[in-house]
């Protein structure tokens, strides 16, 4: 099997310098540009560029336009399937020959922290091979320093290879931390919406177009009727978000909570959180903050996310 640890080690490791025990945690911890020379920034942005340029070819998808928004990281997320991954790591004939994995890999992690550089206000953390760097992005979640290096080897795991799970994360951590929720518009003022405790697909749209009517459409990328069916809701409860800019949909189903946001244009993101069966949960909602309390395996968990979207903890209480 291909694991994130497994590819580091095949294919990576042996291009760091080698030195005395702990050589790797020093390359990934030390700051390789204290003075700022732009010249070493510079360097990243043109690395950056030339993905661009090249990953299209290497990854045989023509199609792939790298234009450095938010929309082209998820599109290269696509593009990294199984097949492609193998492709990239078929050519090498021997023990330390270098496949175009390594090339599209180190280049990539560049390419995917100039995105969030430009477009979200981000900082390099420059490090020694220059594809360890992080970005440094402060948002309403905080401020955290992100490993895109460890995004790209996780993303071609075969765990995840099968998930694009690149432009996940991309949208988890940055996408939503950096979100401006107040600019959606307005589906309707705070109003008291009663559970549903018989839940159906046709019977949620009754419940609301009767209470809930400035909503128009759940959207097509909501769970068809069919999907909807097999999460097997015990209830849902209704929560107008954000002054009436965001709606939540929440209720337990056999083996856990479901959350679904909706904006006015509809679905906009799910989370689901494993839980006891047949217990309940809780959601409260405090400044930035949802938080939701539930059992896990007879213990209350409480996961706090941003009130936008999916979001990034579970604390054990």
């Amino acid at each position: 099997m291909w694991t994130a640890e497994r590819l580091f080690q095949r294919f990576f490791l042996p291009l760091y310098p080698h030195g005395p025990d702990g050589e790797l945690a020093r390359a990934r911890t030390t700051d390789a540009n204290p003075a700022g020379n732009p010249r070493i920034l510079a360097q990243l942005d043109a690395i950056a560029e030339a993905f661009a340029a090249l990953a299209p070819a290497r990854l045989d998808a023509p199609e792939l336009a790298l234009d450095f928004s938010d929309a082209s990281v998820h599109r290269l997320g696509a593009a990294l399937t199984r097949a492609r991954r193998d492709a990239l790591i078929a050519p090498v004939a021997a023990v330390g020959e270098v496949p175009p994995l390594v090339e599209v890999v180190t280049h990539g992690a560049v390419y995917v922290g100039a995105c969030i550089v430009k477009n979200h206000g981000g900082r390099w953390q420059v490090r020694s091979p220059l594809w360890e760097s992080l970005v440094e992005l402060a948002s309403r979640a905080g401020t955290g320093k992100l490993a895109l290096f460890q995004w790209w080897l996780k993303a071609l795991s075969d765990e995840e290879v099968d998930d694009a799970r690149l432009g996940s994360r991309y949208r988890l951590h940055v996408e939503i931390p950096t979100a401006r929720p107040e600019e959606l518009p307005l589906i309707a003022r705070d109003r008291k919406i009663p559970r549903l405790t018989k839940v159906r697909y046709d019977s949620l749209h009754r419940h609301l177009k009767a209470h809930l009517p400035e909503l128009r459409d759940v959207g097509a990328s909501f769970p068809s009727p069919e999907r909807f069916a097999e999460l097997d809701f015990q209830w849902l409860d209704f929560l107008l978000l954000g002054g009436g800019r965001m709606l939540l949909m929440h209720g337990p189903a056999s083996t856990g909570a479901h959350l679904f946001w909706l904006d006015a244009s509809g679905f906009a993101g799910a989370a689901y959180f494993p839980a006891d069966a047949l217990t309940d949960h809780e959601v409260s909602v405090s400044g930035d903050t949802l938080a939701i309390a539930l059992r896990v395996l007879g213990r209350q968990v409480r996961h706090e996310l941003l009130w936008w979207g999916p979001g990034p903890s579970a604390v054990p209480s």
